[in-house]
């Protein structure tokens, strides 16, 4: 039985002002991945990897974060933002209303502000971390 392993959301990429990271990620495989830029995998190392256990994704890290907690304020200093599904209700033209996934863009202090019952509530799914260039480079 071949053993297979899921790469979707596993990435790294960057364009002139932001970088952008897969939420699938574990730590340890962020800490590896050559595509993510040296500073940010440094920032993780050093801030974030003391707090996490190293086998967790950066999708669970930012679904279970607190809002008191130090790494909130190390997000909002990077400028850090989440790519985000959410289960929207839209009424068609007939009136009957349908739940349909939107993806949204929030900041990091505002994902952390809802508890994770009304984030599974909700139905959401944490997709990218992106991240300012200049103030990564800045810290």
């Amino acid at each position: 039985m071949q053993k297979t392993i899921y790469e979707d959301y596993k990435y790294g990429m960057q364009d002139t002002s932001r970088v952008y990271v897969g939420c699938k990620y574990t730590f340890a495989e962020f800490l590896e991945a050559e595509e993510v830029m040296f500073k940010f995998r440094l920032l993780v190392q050093k801030y974030i990897l003391p707090e996490a256990d190293p086998e967790d994704t950066l999708e669970t890290h930012l679904y279970y974060l607190q809002p008191g907690n130090f790494l909130v304020k190390l997000y909002d200093q990077m400028k850090a933002r989440v790519k985000i599904n959410i289960i929207e209700e839209k009424k068609s033209l007939v009136g009957k209303p349908k739940k349909e996934y939107v993806t949204r863009q929030l900041k990091v202090s505002e994902l952390v502000q809802m508890t994770p019952e009304e984030k599974e509530a909700a139905g959401i799914v944490i997709q990218e971390l992106s991240a300012s260039k200049l103030a990564i480079m800045m810290m």
